[in-house]
């Protein structure tokens, strides 16, 4: 690509729209200064300096969506709680659209809560009902997706799983199968529970640990043989479109059974992991919407997770740095 190319992608980035579904998820982060060891237990005591509550799981997603520009709809389900208010507000500030979150009077919001010192996370505090939808509650969230759909025809649609139970089978069917009629692009990002409930959709994007426990192959060359098995193996359960597979410091995977290719990772100061996953598939539905090109998804992709990696927490892409990092890297 030219710099003129890039330009113009990254300038109708702001033509999409992007609707996510799947596991929203509230992220607290407490830091701290650690000078002692409790006397109550041999732990770390952290005396707390600052609080911050930031967007996590499918609103980590729909947020980098925003970031690049795009205008997104956000739909899942959360508790009636505190939580849930806190997360509705951080999706409205942030540009979301949250007419299709759902409130449940029998789930709770989901929260990771981060402890933190001195940049190092201390531990994690995670409270979450993962139990599915019940009857009840899954056909209202349907026929709210459904309808939304049907009246505004978005770009791509990106189901992004936790296993928090948002993403029953029959939720992803429906949806999918919705999509397809109205040719929506559909992306997931799988998790164990539900790996081979995503048939038919566009793009499938795992994980290599995912593949691995999805597919039980070992994978341990991680070479283009490998991963040309793997992507059969997908396409014989899934009858999916692209295979997208993230491949940690190895870069990532793309194959649509015709053109395929590892595209490395560029060297990085890594300081935390934590959202890479949620900015690559955001980034990778955003530009393959526009270019239809796997080559240039899983590039861009690609230097996007790696730029949030340098960042503690979990942060969205900034498009400007994204927009700079590609012209130098791949012109």
């Amino acid at each position: 690509m030219n710099k003129k190319e890039i330009k113009d992608l990254f300038e109708r980035m702001s033509e999409l729209h992007v609707l996510v579904v799947g596991d929203v998820m509230l992220d607290n982060y407490w830091w701290g200064d650690v000078e002692r060891i409790s006397p109550e237990a041999p732990v770390p005591v952290v005396s707390i300096k600052n609080k911050e509550s930031r967007l996590g799981g499918a609103a980590n997603v729909a947020f980098n969506c925003k970031s690049l520009g795009a205008k997104v709809s956000l739909a899942s389900v959360l508790g009636k709680d505190a939580d849930a208010e806190l997360l509705i507000s951080l999706c409205a500030a942030s540009g979301l659209d949250t007419q299709m979150l759902m409130k449940s009077e029998e789930r709770r919001t989901t929260t990771k809560t981060r402890v933190l010192s001195r940049n190092q996370q201390m531990m994690r505090l995670d409270d979450e009902q993962i139990n599915e939808l019940s009857t009840q509650e899954e056909h209202p969230f349907i026929d709210l997706v459904l309808r939304m759909l049907q009246r505004e025809k978005p770009h791509v649609l990106i189901f992004e799983d936790y296993n928090k139970g948002v993403l029953k089978e029959n939720v992803i069917h429906r949806i999918t199968a919705h999509c397809k009629e109205l040719g929506i692009i559909t992306m997931v990002d799988p998790k164990k529970h539900n790996f081979l409930a995503y048939q038919g959709v566009t793009i499938f994007k795992p994980n290599l640990k995912e593949v691995r426990e999805g597919l039980g192959m070992s994978l341990t060359n991680v070479s283009l043989a490998e991963l040309h098995e793997a992507h059969q193996q997908l396409k014989a359960s899934l009858q999916h479109q692209i295979t997208f597979i993230t491949l940690s410091e190895k870069g990532v995977f793309a194959t649509d059974g015709h053109q395929e290719s590892i595209t490395p990772s560029h060297i990085r100061h890594i300081a935390d992991v934590s959202g890479a996953g949620d900015t690559v598939i955001a980034t990778a539905a955003v530009v393959y919407a526009l270019s239809k090109d796997i080559q240039t998804m899983a590039a861009i992709a690609n230097i996007a997770g790696g730029l949030v990696c340098e960042k503690v927490g979990v942060l969205p892409i900034d498009k400007v740095e994204l927009e700079g990092e590609c012209c130098t890297l791949l012109c």
